[in-house]
């Protein structure tokens, strides 16, 4: 008898359902999606943190069969909790790498990003922001350009939306059949900057995260594109999935009160976003004036410490055989707006009203 698309794909005592051929694998904070078709074709959606490639490659033997592989990577965007395994899985598979021309500079080794921001978010994982990766990596030699009519390589019925803010090309993935989103950091479903939250997972709908946030009114209309798609299910970078009423409730909540909730009253990024094109860097606002305590640092340290310990020993205990309300913000004086250009059309162009298009500070300090 025909195998049934039912059963055509087996389980994970890894990875954890989302939807009908969607898994998704917590990579300590960090989360990535394997998306199938019903023909049994497959992607890999965002890499984890550095230090999954073999769990990855174990969770798409569980679900796939032994030694399968994705007919390609596709990145919601580049930042570092994102791409941890991206190179090494590109190249033991050899598949193509796919990605918004906005975030090109950031894979490709041209430009680092818009540095993150530890004076906002007032947790843990914001106040350890300063020690996170920040260069580019390279991975020009497998990057492709996302088709340009929004359709998602590989995946049948699915479409890719453009969704900056969190980063300059980000995108998040949507599948109008049974309305199931990938949302990558366009919003989260845990409490981003706080490891407490890490280790808990309660499941509450957040802005993205704030710390690496450095355009506040792209992330305002992005949040609010992906609310009208009315998603029935909502998988995110930070957090386990949403769905139903209780995730279209909290998204329009989070909508009508974005500038309260979601964006810091204070920040670098609060009054003036950092610009950037297809290249990188065009010009950033200047630093905050901000110098973490150094119990917060120590603390900082000590959680993301304890939840790394906490995480592997888990992953090893399951390796062995034979076993079974963010706090209220006062909205800012002034809202910013982004000066960020959204892609119409590839290849991308350098927008010609930018003063000085030369002028990139892709060093930034």
């Amino acid at each position: 008898m025909a195998e049934t698309k039912r059963n055509r794909f087996g389980g994970s005592r890894q990875a954890f359902a989302v939807a009908p051929r969607v898994w998704g694998l917590k990579t300590i904070f960090a989360n990535l999606y394997f998306v199938a078709n019903p023909d049994g074709k497959w992607v890999l959606i965002d890499t984890g943190v550095k230090g999954y490639a073999l769990q990855i490659r174990q969770v798409a033997d569980e679900i796939f069969g032994e030694n399968s592989k994705p007919e390609a990577i596709l990145l919601t965007h580049g930042h570092f909790d994102h791409t941890g395994s991206v190179k090494e899985l590109a190249e033991s598979w050899n598949v193509p790498v796919y990605a918004h021309p906005m975030e090109f500079p950031y894979l490709t080794g041209q430009s680092n990003y818009p540095p993150p921001d530890s004076s906002v978010g007032g947790g843990a994982m914001a106040y350890m922001a300063f020690v996170y990766p920040k260069k580019p990596i390279n991975i020009s030699k497998y990057l492709e350009l996302l088709p340009p009519d929004g359709a998602v390589p590989v995946l049948e019925g699915w479409q890719w939306l453009y969704t900056p803010g969190h980063s300059p090309g980000h995108v998040s993935f949507f599948r109008e059949e049974d309305k199931v989103l990938l949302a990558g950091d366009a919003f989260v479903t845990r409490h981003a900057e706080s490891a407490i939250a890490v280790m808990t997972e309660k499941r509450e709908v957040h802005g993205p995260p704030a710390y690496y946030t450095p355009d506040w009114g792209s992330a305002h209309r992005s949040v609010e594109m992906l609310c009208n798609l009315s998603p029935e299910i909502a998988a995110t970078g930070h957090g386990m999935p949403m769905r139903g009423r209780e995730l279209r409730w909290q998204l329009e909540d989070l909508v009508k009160e974005f500038w309260i909730r979601a964006v810091p009253d204070h920040g670098r990024y609060v009054h003036e976003p950092a610009v950037t094109d297809e290249r990188g860097i065009i010009s950033l606002p200047p630093p905050v004036s901000y110098s973490a305590p150094k119990v917060l640092a120590v603390a900082g340290a000590v959680a993301v410490a304890g939840l790394v310990w906490a995480t592997l020993s888990k992953r090893n205990n399951k390796a062995k055989p034979n076993e079974n309300v963010p706090q209220q913000h006062r909205p800012p004086k002034e809202r910013p707006y982004s000066h960020n250009r959204v892609m119409n059309g590839f290849p991308p162009t350098v927008d010609p009203e930018h003063d000085n298009p030369e002028a990139h500070t892709n060093n930034y300090p």
